[in-house]
């Protein structure tokens, strides 16, 4: 669990220059898309949620930022961005956030979230699905196009777009700790439409199998590498095979009226787990 930080509305200048501070030190200096203090507040002033998570010393250790509007007709919210200072990233700080921003939009009446993330990002994927609830429905490719962060060097800005039905059972039995995301035996004898292949001789990091676009049965699985900046350190080539493998997969299997449901822990690869919707 995460110290005992206090979480609230930025308030005034300079908390709002902290916050483009830690944007930085998270995305890469000069990173061109950080959030200004002058959005930080107009967002505030429209809805949105802009909120520090603030230590006992006074220091800014979190932050949450996302704005409110219109899609499809419904009123909902987009999370923009959230970050937690290195070194206390698995303090669970990130998921009290996440809380804090759900808690706070809830009270408006608004129950619908998106934010997007990397499908290649294993960690991130699996605090979304088992600890959140979120689903998937949508994939876009290269969203962000070409950005200035180390994060995205060499693989492009592909991402799932995360729905989050906030007070859905799922989310509430999830965000109280009630239930998580199942194990790897979730998996059993469920069709793998994407998987490892050969493990090349020159890395010994996972390569993916040719995805498999006939299988037509009500819950798939597609596989994605347990540590994809491992796989980019030892080849980018293999990197963007990944990149291109799972993005030919979900993009099908989405487009046939999937979901992805889970993310499924291995030691290798992991696995996410896809139910078509209607089934």
């Amino acid at each position: 669990m995460s110290g005992p930080y206090t979480i609230r509305p930025f308030a005034g200048i300079e908390e709002l220059k902290a916050c483009v501070t830690l944007q930085e030190e998270t995305w890469g200096h000069g990173f061109s898309e950080r959030i200004p203090p002058a959005m930080l507040k107009v967002a505030q002033m429209l809805g949105g949620v802009a909120a520090g998570a603030w230590s006992p010393d006074g220091s800014l250790d979190g932050f949450v930022f996302g704005v409110t509007g219109v899609r499809g007709g419904e009123v909902v919210h987009w999370s923009d961005m959230l970050a937690v200072r290195r070194g206390i990233r698995d303090s669970g700080l990130g998921t009290r956030l996440k809380s804090y921003q759900r808690d706070a939009l809830m009270e408006r009446g608004i129950r619908k979230m998106f934010w997007t993330f990397d499908p290649l990002q294993s960690r991130n994927a699996y605090v979304n699905f088992s600890k959140l609830g979120i689903v998937v429905r949508e994939y876009a490719r290269d969203m962000y196009g070409e950005t200035d962060s180390p994060l995205h060097r060499g693989i492009g800005t592909d991402r799932f777009i995360a729905l989050w039905l906030m007070d859905s059972e799922r989310v509430v039995r999830r965000m109280s700790g009630a239930e998580r995301g199942p194990g790897p035996e979730a998996g059993e004898g469920v069709s793998v439409v994407l998987g490892e292949g050969p493990t090349p001789a020159d890395t010994r990091q996972p390569q993916p199998d040719e995805p498999r676009l006939e299988v037509d049965e009500d819950r798939v699985r597609i596989a994605i590498p347990a540590d994809i900046s491992a796989v980019m350190a030892a080849s980018m080539e293999l990197a963007v095979a990944w990149r291109e493998a799972t993005r030919t997969a979900l993009v099908h299997y989405l487009g046939r009226g999937y979901e992805v449901r889970e993310l499924l822990r291995g030691p290798r690869t992991s696995d996410y787990l896809l139910k078509r919707v209607d089934a």
